[in-house]
């Protein structure tokens, strides 16, 4: 029997049903998040950013910074993330509000105004923050200061030669190392439809400069973009177009482009403030328009298909092509990212759009850890392509074991022992490629909505931030359990008695 029920719930029976007054559960998991996040040393660095002579008042830094927060945790627009703040109290909470209500003290487009504030080097240093990183720093490197005013005159001793008299490396832990593109939210680039794209925005700009020049009454000129426009649907509507046929249409669109830039110039130089008619968009698509035909220009004349600092977004031109010869995608278009994972906390070695070859942050990330322990590891996870001389040299020489095979031909026989750690590393290895499949899959890093390179790199060190916040609130949950076990037994794991601390710290325990 199922039992008869009413319908919708009337507004009087709902006023009494839910009590907005209700304390908070202390177990909600953005009241954890919240204790988790050093608010007060970032807001140090954000109060910098404002000038002590304006007559206006900022909102507080975590109100800010927890609104971009949730933004990337739940992977939502502008808009969805003021709308689901004003129905949430421990969202509210979470960005520092006292009391709940309907009504923000914010519009959604102070989060583009908070994410223009927000510098990347800023980020950086939280995240560094709550992973644990830059106050242990401190402390490791006043230490090391310490260790180092007691040894002898002689100039102390390199640390190579220390571990071969004793014998013992002293090497501890481990990283890993790896990096991937961060696809930004733009169409696949080819050349025709970025010429077409050109062409179509330089007859705008010839619209609107002929309409408020002094010489409207004489007819304007010619720009044939009929023709262009049915030359680029045939080329278009074509599925597999040969070679030829590509370069023909290049050819064709390169030609009408080339029309439309000699027309603006001639009538820039008639009337040079014909310039001021234009939008901001409108100058900054005009400038990137001629540096785009002069590169397509020499890819053509020359029988190329690469070019030095490629644009394939006249919309966002800092965005660059990353080679990465996936099965699905072997072009990439957006950032690259260099992680290195320490404890399991992901930090940033190196984030930028021109592409490069990431075997070059394994010494700066070792050295980091090294600056961050007191010592260096005792081996480095990474992928084969970190395996280069110059690297394993450096690892080499400081006793670092650089998983992967060695440089040449295969070994004929292969140690049991060595097979063991080899399949072991690989294993280990998989954790970064764990927080990037996180990334992507959860918050939002598989396609980058960032217009601006500044705006594009802020909310990727978002994505890594929430990683650790995300890591630092699973070390909280586990921290009574790892209490139970004997005290002794816990000495002998660095990095665990580590975690336990800087966990103690942000929570107020300590």
């Amino acid at each position: 029997m199922y039992p008869d029920k009413k319908g919708q719930i009337e507004m009087k029976e709902l006023s009494g049903w839910f009590t907005v007054g209700k304390k908070l559960n202390p177990e909600n998991r953005w009241i954890k998040m919240a204790a988790t996040i050093p608010w007060y040393e970032f807001e140090k660095e954000y109060s910098k950013k404002f000038s002590t002579k304006s007559h206006y008042t900022a909102h507080p830094a975590r109100m800010g910074l927890g609104t971009l927060i949730i933004q990337r945790m739940l992977n939502l627009s502008d808009r969805q993330t003021v709308e689901i703040i004003k129905e949430n109290p421990y969202l509210q909470f979470f960005i520092g509000l006292e009391n709940f209500s309907d009504e923000l003290p914010f519009h959604h487009t102070m989060l583009a105004k908070w994410r223009k504030r927000v510098s990347t080097e800023m980020m950086i240093k939280l995240i560094n923050n709550v992973g644990g990183l830059e106050t242990y720093d401190e402390e490791s490197e006043s230490d090391d200061n310490d260790n180092n005013s007691d040894k002898s005159g002689t100039g102390g001793g390199s640390e190579p030669e220390l571990a071969e008299e004793t014998g013992d490396t002293g090497n501890e832990g481990e990283i890993i190392l790896d990096a991937t593109c961060i696809p930004a939210d733009i169409r696949y680039p080819t050349d025709v439809s970025l010429l077409n794209e050109s062409r179509e925005k330089l007859e705008k700009i010839i619209d609107g400069m002929y309409a408020g020049s002094n010489n409207a009454e004489k007819p304007k000129a010619r720009t044939y973009r009929r023709k262009a426009h049915k030359k680029y649907l045939s080329f278009a509507k074509q599925r597999h177009p040969n070679h030829q046929k590509v370069r023909k249409a290049v050819k064709a669109q390169l030609g009408f482009v080339k029309r439309d830039i000699r027309i603006i110039k001639s009538m820039l130089e008639n009337e040079p403030a014909l310039i001021d008619l234009l939008s901001k968009m409108q100058k900054r698509d005009w400038e990137t328009i001629q540096k785009l035909f002069l590169q397509q220009e020499e890819m053509y004349s020359e029988h190329k298909s690469t070019v030095k600092d490629r644009i394939v977004s006249i919309r966002q031109p800092h965005i660059r092509p990353i080679v990465r010869g996936k099965a699905n995608a072997k072009t990439e278009f957006g950032a690259k990212l260099s992680l290195c994972l320490f404890n399991g906390y992901a930090f940033i070695d190196r984030l930028q759009f021109d592409p490069y070859n990431e075997s070059e942050d394994l010494i700066p990330s070792v050295e980091r850890f090294k600056k961050l322990t007191g010592h260096y590891p005792k081996a480095v996870l990474a992928d084969h392509i970190y395996r280069n001389r110059t690297n394993l040299s450096y690892c080499k020489l400081h006793h670092i074991r650089l998983s992967g095979p060695r440089l040449g031909r295969p070994a004929k026989k292969v140690d049991d022992e060595d097979r063991l750690i080899a399949r072991k590393d690989m294993s280990r290895r998989q954790a970064v490629e764990g927080k990037f499949g996180e990334a992507k899959r959860f918050y939002g890093m598989n396609r980058n909505m960032g217009k601006t390179d500044h705006t594009s790199m802020v909310m990727i060190a978002l994505d890594v931030l929430v990683l650790n916040i995300r890591n630092r609130l699973k070390d909280f949950l586990t921290l009574f359990q790892n209490w139970l076990f004997p005290f002794s037994e816990l000495l002998e794991n660095r990095y665990q008695l580590f975690k336990m601390a800087k966990t103690c710290q942000f929570l107020g325990f300590a």
